[in-house]
């Protein structure tokens, strides 16, 4: 099927990106010999500890002298350049090719998209690289967490463009994006890791003083939690700040009769200081493809309860769409929180990746919410999120992507799938820098009526989508449908040396670890290695989720 694609690209949008190419490269000069105070280094050395030194030194003239914060920032500044042009790029080709294949205009529309998002991206981390410039101490102990986030992002933005391209069959015509898209990936992976490298000290002590704290409890909450997590930890539930509010109900009662008319109501500029624009969303089934757009941040959509409130759509790879455009509900705005509600996708088993909820908004938190599907049903795609007593649906990959992600009270149900292999997770780590990764704590792995007793069926904890793939299990309740191998690999010896699957005090007929794989990425962890993958140390819970009003564990359960 062909369909006329909506021109992205006009005029004005490619004289922007002329402009901010200019802008770049004239009004952001980067000089090295700038005043720093750590011990300054030459390009070779700050090349030795990225993942490319030879296209690193490519990049940075042979005669500079820097520290590693200082080459960060400069590799940074190239990035936004990169990503700019990349931009400009995707532009040009959507306007040349008016007319595509559905799946083929979706990965362009895709990569146009992630390709805003990565200078936006760009663009604040530089803001808070600027912010304290002539140091690698960053202005608050969350700002190299925060920028670490936003780097580790793009170049997720990067690998799911090229996914897109690659479904939709680009890479059989040769196509011109695949240089510039590999290029900017392999810059982005060099800015970093040196600045993940800048910051390795700082960061190191500051997880030995966390994990020191978290053996030293007050009120069952450690020291370091601010007052705000304290007082909702103890049991005095904060009260909701929001800047307004709507309903939204099929029969006329409320102010709209679509989700997506109410998300268009939200404030654009709401930087979550004054609280939340709350949207209310009455029992009902809502067959609409809802999107919470970049500028629509800190909206929370509270429905009157999982399998009350219901969002439905079915788009599938099978029927033309790309994985990535498929979702029921998208998620872009920074700080958006579900409770209450059902996202599912209804395509069913055989019409391959089908995604229910698509996450890739940072700070973000769905409670007592359900999302079901089959393949590929929560795409946690990037950035900092956590799930709270939610329900998962699926059958293979069913929760997948590679966003910093926590699990916590979760319930976890393998369905019967086409083939006879489910998978709980398929987590997309590209890059050994990235601070990213799937934790599950004090979840319920288990299988729905259709499966349980179905021996034909092997379920696995997880496969190892990309090279450096990390997921944890910690104190959860693995049922008996978990094969004793308890993962699987996804080809022949791929990613089994670099990948980090661990287990943790699990428990249930699933657990035991005799049997499991002997891979080396595979590890029953200690405690130490534990709580480097609850709220408090992988998301930095403690520092947003109070005002969610959301409950979370800051350490293990």
């Amino acid at each position: 099927m062909v369909r006329s694609l909506n021109l992205i690209g006009t005029p004005t949008i490619t004289f922007f990106f002329f402009f901010f190419s200019i802008l770049i490269s004239h009004f952001l000069p980067f000089s090295f010999s700038q005043d720093f105070t750590d011990e300054s280094v030459s390009p070779d050395q700050a090349c030795n500890v990225t993942l490319n030194p030879s296209f690193c030194r490519s990049l940075i003239p042979s005669q500079s002298r820097s520290n590693l914060h200082g080459y960060g920032r400069y590799l940074v500044e190239k990035s936004l350049h990169q990503s700019a042009t990349f931009s400009s790029l995707i532009d040009r080709t959507i306007r040349d090719n008016a007319s595509l294949p559905s799946q083929a205009a979706g990965a362009l529309a895709d990569c146009f998209l992630l390709s805003q998002l990565t200078t936006d991206f760009l663009l604040s981390s530089l803001a808070t690289l600027d912010s304290n410039n002539t140091t690698t101490n960053l202005p608050d102990d969350q700002a190299d967490d925060n920028v670490q986030t936003l780097l580790s992002a793009i170049v997720t933005n990067q690998q799911t463009c090229l996914e897109g391209l690659t479904q939709a069959n680009f890479s059989q015509r040769g196509h011109k994006l695949y240089a510039p898209l590999e290029n900017g990936t392999q810059l982005y992976s060099l800015s970093l890791a040196v600045l993940t490298r800048s910051w390795a000290t700082q960061k190191a002590k500051r997880e030995r003083q966390l994990l020191d704290e978290l053996r030293v409890r007050r009120d069952g909450v450690p020291r370091w939690v601010n007052k705000q997590a304290l007082e909702f930890a103890s049991g005095r539930r904060m009260a909701l700040q929001t800047v307004g509010s709507v309903v939204v109900a099929q029969d006329g009662s409320g102010n709209y009769r679509t989700i997506g008319d109410a998300i268009a109501a939200a404030p654009l500029k709401n930087d979550g200081s004054k609280g939340f624009f709350l949207i209310r969303v009455k029992a009902g089934v809502y067959n609409e493809y809802v999107t919470v757009d970049k500028k629509k941040k800190f909206v929370m959509m509270v429905g009157d309860g999982a399998g009350r409130t219901i969002i439905t759509g079915q788009r599938s790879v099978g029927d033309g769409s790309t994985t990535f455009n498929s979702a029921t509900l998208a998620v872009l705005g920074q700080g958006f929180v579900g409770i209450g509600i059902t996202v599912r996708n209804t395509a069913g088993r055989t019409k391959g990746q089908a995604v229910a909820v698509r996450n890739g908004a940072d700070l973000s938190a769905f409670y007592r919410c359900s999302f079901e599907g089959y393949q590929d049903t929560l795409y946690a795609h990037s950035l900092r999120q956590f799930y709270r007593d939610c329900d998962v649906y699926g059958t293979v990959d069913f929760i997948f992507g590679n966003a910093a992600a926590v699990f916590q009270n979760c319930n976890l149900y393998a369905r019967l799938p086409n083939g006879n292999i489910n998978t709980v997770t398929a987590q997309g780590r590209t890059d050994p820098n990235q601070n990213t990764g799937t934790s599950f704590i004090n979840c319920n792995v288990l299988a729905t009526s259709e499966l349980s007793g179905n021996s034909n069926v092997k379920t696995f904890l997880g496969r190892p989508w990309r090279q450096y793939s990390r997921v944890v299990f910690m104190k959860s309740n693995l049922g008996s449908l978990i094969n004793p191998a308890g993962w699987s690999p996804w080809s022949g010896n791929f990613a089994l040396g670099t990948l980090y699957y661990g287990e943790y005090d699990n428990r249930g007929p699933g657990s035991g670890t005799a049997g499991r794989v002997k891979w080396p990425g595979f590890h029953v962890m200690a405690a130490n290695d534990a709580q480097r993958f609850t709220v408090s140390s992988f998301v930095q819970g403690g520092d947003w989720l109070p005002r969610t009003t959301v409950p979370f564990a800051a350490g293990l359960v």
